[in-house]
């Protein structure tokens, strides 16, 4: 593992071996993708909605993606709604690739929303909703069930104000 700032380093790994080279889970906004791209650092993006700016910026990564020739794929580690915005996204950007997923084992996982065609995916596949917004409704039921202990349905949290170990600059 290298850093993402390590551009000229990406290049050199990329152009050595055969096998595609991605980076991008810890990228804020679009500038650092192109820096990356413009560059041909690696052979495919890896932006997370949740991290990187929104629907709207990992929508203007992927565009800016597809302007170097590059395809993306999606980190993703969360709820069933950052789900949801990932599949909107992914059906709206033409270079899409992949939308990593770490919940597949997980039997309450899709059970946090309501609202959507059960399962929201099947065979590796999501069906993009057609009704409005994300296409899902919270579950409030079965997300309180899921809080860590002695944490409050929206209450507000010190938690992110704080360094943890696993924090770090790459992935």
């Amino acid at each position: 593992m290298i850093p993402w700032t390590e551009t000229e380093l990406w290049k050199q790994i990329t152009n050595a071996v055969n096998i595609p080279t991605l980076t991008g889970e810890d990228i804020y906004l679009k500038e650092p993708f192109v820096e990356l791209l413009k560059n041909h650092a690696v052979d495919i993006i890896h932006p997370d909605l949740a991290t990187s700016g929104g629907l709207l910026e990992t929508k203007k990564i992927g565009d800016v993606a597809m302007e170097y020739g590059h395809a993306m794929a999606m980190h993703f580690a969360g709820t069933p709604i950052s789900f949801m915005a990932n599949v909107h996204c992914a059906a709206a950007t033409e270079n899409f690739l992949v939308l990593e997923h770490h919940s597949v084992d997980v039997p309450w996982w899709t059970n946090m929303v309501t609202g959507n065609v059960q399962p929201l995916y099947e065979k590796g596949f999501a069906a993009v909703p057609n009704k409005p917004g994300l296409g899902v409704e919270p579950n409030p039921d079965e997300i309180k069930k899921r809080l860590a202990p002695g944490t409050g349905y929206f209450d507000p949290s010190d938690t992110w104000n704080n360094e943890r170990s696993h924090d770090r600059l790459y992935s």
